[in-house]
């Protein structure tokens, strides 16, 4: 769902950053609600509330990519990657590749966002006080009409409160919400059993999920509010849905427990010497094997890179036939590489297994153990299907 169709806008620690078209209509929503609501706050010109609206839904989206920025930066803390983070209709998702292994870990990964959003509202609560006070922040809080505030504060004081509801709003204890994934946590170190958990803290969400649809039919039916009305419908179907996604995919992590790389890899595959020469790879390599890439090692059988086959033909043709395939090869950055002791789930929202179509696995030297191609992992998976099925 999350990756797949959206748009990059920056790698930041390394983690991809993207939004999907849906996010493009929630910001001009903002705007367009901010823009009429800071005009009457501000009682100035409409080119002043449209500015100070455009900044405030930027900083809040900002704000919330610190959020998910917080879970994916405590998720490598303890060896979890994240494959993406996706601002969209509902916000912001990152996306780990794999989940926890412990209830201590999942705790912590959950309460991080939360605690960033809370370190929001106190710098803008802090900011504004120390700006204008106690009581004209408080009316910029509020909005009120005509009051004397300015642009900077008014900013500040919408953004603290926006951060605020955002964090109340994700402590409710329903699943997927970061406070149903406290919930789980906490479920799980009591009854030892991570399934038992997601089944309660889902079930919570799946309530909760009624709860939304039924407060956003009652505005559309009794209150005349369409918009806000099918938003909290939506919102709670996509909730309820996340909510039976979670156990299904628990159970399946379960099931696919214990298996690593190393079980389902090609311990022995074919590799390219870096120091051969491009026409002797073209030669007995690539004519003879039909592969349309090889891994490359050095002298020591360190992965060290990929010779494409349309590279060593391109060299080839240039009359470059002497140079070494180290010279011609897409060298290694770290992205195809995966540990032999790997498990099979951290494989699954891989964007380079599914590019090439296969992963490197490499021993704590990164010398090359073998080749896991995505269509060992679907077999894998497959396998773990079949057993699951009663």
């Amino acid at each position: 769902m999350f990756g797949e169709g959206s748009i990059q806008l920056a790698r930041i620690f390394g983690i991809r950053i993207g939004v999907t078209t849906s996010w493009f209509l929630v910001l001009f929503f903002f705007i367009f609600i901010l823009s009429g609501s800071f005009r009457d706050t501000l009682d100035s010109s409409d080119t002043v509330a449209y500015v100070t609206a455009v900044a405030s839904a930027l900083l809040f989206f900002g704000s919330l990519l610190a959020h998910e920025l917080g879970h994916a930066l405590e998720a490598r803390r303890h060896g979890i990657q994240t494959t993406g983070i996706d601002l969209w209709f509902f916000g912001g998702v990152a996306k780990l590749e794999r989940d926890a292994d412990s209830a201590g870990t999942e705790f912590k990964i959950a309460v991080a966002g939360p605690i960033v959003s809370l370190l929001v509202v106190a710098a803008c609560a802090g900011a504004g006080i120390a700006l204008a006070g106690r009581e004209e922040f408080w009316d910029a809080v509020t909005l009120q009409s005509g009051a004397d505030v300015t642009p900077g504060l008014l900013l500040v004081s919408w953004l603290g409160t926006i951060n605020a509801a955002v964090f109340a709003f994700n402590m409710l204890p329903a699943f997927p919400l970061d406070g149903g994934r406290i919930a789980r946590a906490i479920a799980w170190k009591v009854t030892g059993d991570r399934l038992k958990a997601t089944r309660a803290s889902a079930a919570l969400g799946r309530a909760f999920s009624w709860i939304l649809i039924g407060l956003g039919l009652a505005e559309l039916l009794f209150a005349g509010a369409a918009v806000s009305g099918l938003w909290l419908m939506v919102l709670g179907w996509f909730l309820g849905q996340a909510a039976r996604g979670a156990v299904a995919q628990t159970a399946f992590s379960e099931r696919l427990e214990g298996v690593t790389v190393a079980d389902i890899m090609d311990a022995e595959p074919v590799t390219i010497p870096q120091s051969t020469s491009v026409t002797q790879a073209l030669d007995e390599w690539f004519l003879r094997y039909r592969w349309p890439w090889f891994p490359v090692v050095d002298e020591s059988g360190r992965f060290v890179g990929i010779a494409h086959e349309e590279a060593v033909q391109g060299a080839e043709r240039l009359g470059e036939g002497a140079k070494p395939v180290g010279e011609v090869m897409e060298a290694d950055d770290g992205q195809w590489r995966v540990g032999a002791d790997a498990t099979l789930e951290s494989l699954l929202g891989s964007e380079s297994l599914r590019r090439i179509g296969a992963l490197f696995a490499v021993d704590a030297e990164g010398r090359l153990r073998g080749v896991v191609t995505i269509e060992q992992v679907r077999r894998a998976l497959q396998s773990a299907t079949v057993a699951g099925t009663p």
